[in-house]
């Protein structure tokens, strides 16, 4: 197994080197860390580069400018599979996605019997901790919203917290039909796999709110989700 974690980062100098010392404490000796930088005024770019001087198992992409998470992981995966991976795994940087979840979430998808497994928030056994009961209120219920719309068959369809099996990602080819620059490439994500009859298994994490730096949240996001909905249900 070569399970290859695949992180963006934009701003995420207070976490980049703890997140990549707790990553790789949680990985098999064959796996990898991938990050991708957005070209971050803040410097975390230059601290990547010195953790990948440092630590072979530590690869980074850095990007021109920053152009949306979701293109951001469109190209991790490419790379990720083109590095060799058996699994990709997504993730958080700023410790909203506990490092110690991926060997749970390895595990999971080692039983053979799922093509995709997502941490989920909202299943039981599931938390969100740091949490405005708005906020919560806006993530749980906009997801029943999107699964009555989509049919998405999880809790979580929002969920960033998740693991490929290599062959699920080869299905989707060349990444060409993702439409989401933004947040809601969760969501995409969890849909074009369902349809095209892939396993999807959802595994309760505890999410926590960000231990340093800015969240990237806004309230433009859930307007992009919405209209992704609508384009995707409606294939507008």
């Amino acid at each position: 197994m070569k399970p290859i974690v695949v992180i963006p980062t934009y701003n995420e100098k207070e976490n980049v080197a703890a997140m990549a010392a707790a990553v790789l404490e949680n990985l098999p000796p064959e796996g990898r860390l991938l990050f991708l930088d957005d070209n971050s005024p803040d410097g975390t770019g230059d601290i990547i580069d010195g953790l990948c001087a440092a630590e072979p198992r530590i690869a980074v992409m850095h990007r021109a400018k920053k152009e949306g998470l979701g293109r951001a992981y469109v190209a991790g995966f490419a790379q990720a599979l083109a590095m060799g991976a058996t699994h990709v795994i997504e993730m958080d940087c700023d410790f909203s996605h506990d490092p110690k979840d991926v060997r749970r979430l390895l595990d999971e998808i080692g039983k053979g019997d799922a093509d995709v497994v997502v941490g989920s928030r909202y299943v039981k056994g599931g938390t969100c901790v740091g949490w405005p009961f708005r906020r919560w209120f806006v993530s749980f219920f906009g997801g029943r919203f999107i699964r009555f719309m989509l049919g998405v068959p999880v809790q979580d369809p929002t969920g960033g917290f998740k693991c490929f099996a290599r062959a699920a990602l080869e299905r989707l080819g060349d990444f060409s039909s993702i439409r989401s620059f933004g947040y809601s490439f969760q969501m995409e994500m969890n849909f074009r796999m369902a349809r095209m009859g892939l396993r999807l298994r959802e595994i309760p994490i505890t999410f926590t709110e960000r231990r340093a730096g800015v969240s990237k949240i806004t309230g433009s996001i859930a307007t992009e989700t919405l209209k992704m909905v609508f384009r995707l249900r409606f294939g507008k």
